[in-house]
């Protein structure tokens, strides 16, 4: 069973472009049950979700819609399952997962103004679009590159590179944190900076009462030093870290929220290119990696 789904914005950018129409495979982590929320979760030929899949799922913060598969649908890289402890920096970005550095992962990178016709031939000579201006100011301008079309520019600019990554870039990796992907039967230490994760994921998915007072996590009225979880859970990462719609907004994805597995793209275009412009040729039919 398929369903089509289309990428609303560039969060997915490498990999996923604005305007692509994707066809998910729902059969991939077996056939979702309906009516789950009522009654006991199940699906049909389960399998695992993998590391670097690209799942679609129903949006696991959205408490006021109480029927799953009618909450908002987002599609994120997966990149910590049940069990796995990423390594995450002050915002809650992976900086690697178990297969390493995520390579198409987006992050911005300043150049100067002067060097703004430089800039658009390059992009244009390397096929790196689209790829728009994020910010400017007299200093600098700003735009998303991934690691490798970084390393793209710097092997085509002559003499010294005049593109750097935006300090905050490194900035966000001084601290780092290790964070325990939830699975069934699992117990999680809570520490300040994991506490409110923690919370909103016990109140939204395992139905707890839970404060916090100070620096102490309250389960129904109990103060506690350690979390117990029922379900399995994962971690969802955009490629482009400018994009927030992934689990840094919403928090880690129950398995019950998970609709399937991106297979491939039947159609794509840019857009507000008209009717006879802006088609991708190149992407119809292609394998979503």
């Amino acid at each position: 069973m398929f369903g089509s789904f289309l990428i609303p914005s560039s969060g997915m950018e490498n990999a996923l472009y604005q305007g692509d129409h994707i066809l998910v495979n729902k059969w991939s982590y077996g056939l979702r049950m309906p009516f789950m929320q009522w009654f006991s979760y199940n699906r049909i030929l389960e399998k695992p979700i993998a590391v670097g899949d690209f799942v679609v799922f129903n949006n696991p913060a959205q408490p006021q819609e109480k029927v799953w598969s009618n909450r908002k649908v987002f599609i994120n890289r997966c990149v910590g399952i049940p069990g796995d402890t990423l390594l995450l920096d002050s915002f809650f970005h992976p900086i690697r997962t178990s297969q390493g550095v995520i390579p198409d992962e987006k992050l911005l990178y300043a150049y100067p103004p002067e060097k703004e016709n430089a800039m658009d031939s390059l992009i244009s000579v390397l096929s790196i679009a689209p790829n728009k201006l994020l910010g400017q100011s007299k200093k600098m301008h700003v735009r998303s590159f991934s690691r490798y079309e970084y390393y793209l520019l710097g092997q085509a600019i002559s003499g010294t590179n005049w593109v750097r990554p935006l300090a905050s870039n490194e900035d966000s990796h001084q601290l780092t944190y290790r964070l325990p992907i939830p699975r069934k039967g699992s117990v999680i230490k809570v520490t300040r900076w994991n506490a409110v994760l923690l919370r909103n994921t016990l109140v939204l998915h395992e139905g707890k009462q839970v404060d916090i007072k100070g620096d102490t996590l309250y389960i129904n009225g109990k103060p506690t030093q350690h979390c117990y979880f029922t379900k399995d859970y994962y971690w969802m990462a955009s490629n482009n870290s400018i994009n927030l719609e992934d689990s840094r907004m919403f928090g880690f994805v129950p398995k019950d929220h998970v609709i399937g597995k991106a297979s491939f793209i039947w159609f794509s275009k840019e857009k507000g290119k008209g009717l006879f412009k802006g088609y991708r040729w190149n992407r119809i039919f292609s394998a979503v990696r």
